[in-house]
């Protein structure tokens, strides 16, 4: 998860103007690209990071005070480009880039690897990959090989009201076909309360990916298979059209203002784990004991829940170094992967590495939020083996191209067919104008 509710922040690096970032990271090297010349510090490494990752840098300062580490701050602004920008100067001047980094958007990685700046982890830290579940990591499996590291899992399981639901007497769906029915049978009944949200950047990756979508298809390096024609993209859209129709979904976005208000409205959504304790204990503040999480919902003709995936932040690591330095490059990724002083004791979103899972959600089982903790944090190890692992980041935002079409259509009073349209047209054109091949009807 990108938005956090930021954690106590122990370093603190104000903005920094080009030239000092590029000679905050590793030394130099001939070219860009991991067959370029590696350069060694002769130890010490240059990690950026956002705000609720420093912590994380600076438990790693603590535990390992061997190593000499500068700590930069950078913007978190998800979909911002401010740090490919940063970058491409690296690229360039053939140094400045830092040893690690927590990328501000997922999508971010695909720069990244095709410029040369990602670390073949399958080769440097290959035990510590082995740590992952293949559909936790399945994103950062880029050109045979793994590019980066996840931080948390963020798979959707179905939150829901327990309070109102008991209330009203409504049976919790087991799949998208239940959800739309009684989304609508909500919104009849109980005008103003909602079932879920289609104004964040989140959304498509919450009912398009869940369906299995191709809006992140990758085929090769060089080729996209987009194609909102496609059968797993009509049963989504479908249903959108249905639900917005009967005024059951919140325009809103999940992190803006009024999502607060919207929240104390909600009833049921698929959402990522995280919801849990970041928007509804921390962020909406709803009753203690009125959510509960669901396992996730079917598709017709599938007896298996598939659901999407909302952030889960990556890693990403110099390919640029050799000795000492990516020696403690490596002991860096080791600890903010599978440590347990971040990955238990100071994150607040489900671990990705396998080993720290349990004894996460052993930790949030004392917070004791919903309506029945133990049966919702049963919920979110399983959750991650529901969400499908076909789906690519890419060079185009396709979280940005739903927030400025469907978002912006549907706020505006506008027809969910007419927002699908302008969705459609506006991918494409993004993903050709990356520099893909787009094919449409795979």
């Amino acid at each position: 998860m990108k938005t956090r509710k930021l954690l106590s922040v122990t370093t603190t690096v104000a903005a920094i103007a080009m030239v000092g970032l590029a000679l905050s990271g590793c030394t130099s090297s001939s070219k860009a690209g991991s067959t370029g010349t590696q350069t060694d510090s002769g130890g010490k490494i240059t990690v950026w990071v956002d705000a609720p990752r420093v912590p994380a840098a600076d438990a790693f300062k603590k535990a390992h005070p061997e190593i000499p580490i500068n700590i930069v701050q950078i913007d978190s602004t998800v979909g911002a480009t401010t740090t490919e920008q940063h970058f491409a100067q690296f690229d360039a001047a053939k140094k400045g880039w830092p040893d690690a980094i927590f990328f501000p958007s997922n999508d971010d990685i695909a720069w990244a690897a095709k410029t040369g700046y990602t670390a073949n982890m399958s080769k440097d830290t290959p035990d510590l990959v082995a740590g992952y579940t293949k559909p936790v990591l399945a994103q950062c499996f880029i050109d045979g090989k793994y590019q980066c590291l996840r931080n948390d899992a963020a798979p959707d399981v179905l939150w829901y009201n327990a309070t109102l639901f008991k209330q009203w007497g409504y049976t919790v769906p087991t799949t998208w076909a239940d959800y739309q029915t009684l989304a609508v049978k909500i919104a009849t009944e109980h005008p103003g309360y909602i079932s879920g949200f289609t104004g964040d950047a989140y959304a498509p990756n919450r009912y398009l990916w869940a369906s299995d979508c191709p809006t992140n298809d990758q085929v090769n390096a060089t080729t996209v298979h987009i194609n909102l024609s496609d059968p797993k993209c009509t049963r989504a859209s479908d249903m959108l059209s249905a639900l917005v129709d009967a005024k059951a979904l919140s325009t809103d976005g999940i992190f803006d203002a009024d999502a607060t208000n919207a929240g104390q409205k909600l009833v049921m959504s698929p959402g990522a784990v995280w919801w849990g304790n970041y928007l509804f204990e921390q962020t909406w503040k709803l009753p203690k004991g009125s959510m509960q999480a669901a396992p996730g919902l079917s598709w017709p003709g599938s007896s298996s829940a598939q659901m999407g995936d909302e952030g889960g932040g990556l890693w990403g690591f110099s390919s640029h170094i050799k000795g000492k330095e990516l020696k403690n490059t490596d002991v860096f990724a080791k600890f903010v992967a599978s440590d347990p002083a971040w990955q238990v004791d100071l994150t607040t979103g489900l671990p990705a590495f396998t080993a720290m899972q349990q004894p996460w959600l052993t930790k949030q089982a004392g917070d004791d939020f919903y309506a029945d903790t133990t049966a919702t944090l049963a919920t979110f190890a399983p959750a991650i083996a529901t969400v499908p692992t076909d789906y690519a980041y890419l060079l185009y935002d396709t979280g940005g191209e739903w927030t400025s079409t469907i978002a912006k259509d549907l706020a505006g009073g506008k027809s969910f067919s007419t927002a699908w349209s302008d969705f459609g047209t506006d991918l494409v054109a993004k993903a050709k104008a990356a520099g893909y091949t787009v094919n449409t009807s795979k």
